[in-house]
């Protein structure tokens, strides 16, 4: 996806992705969702609202998933 940036990304569509990825949905608290990732850490975020670019930043480096890789992903 040339010139696809990280912004206006919604949590629907990063828990779709990091389950692509690996990942194993759990629980949460809330509207919040847990994914546990084949690395063995746990990323949270918003199932609903858009997520906002620091917090998708660091939830991809806790998954040890480049932006790159994660833009393919979606």
């Amino acid at each position: 996806m040339p010139g696809r940036s990280l912004r206006g990304i919604r949590g629907k569509q990063v828990i779709r992705a990091l389950i692509r990825a690996g990942g194993i949905e759990r629980g949460g608290k809330g509207d919040h969702i847990n994914i546990k990732m084949p690395n063995g850490v746990l990323v949270t975020l918003p199932g609903k609202a858009e997520v906002k670019i620091g917090l998708l930043k660091a939830m991809l480096r806790k998954a040890e998933i480049s932006e790159e890789r994660f833009l393919e992903l979606l």
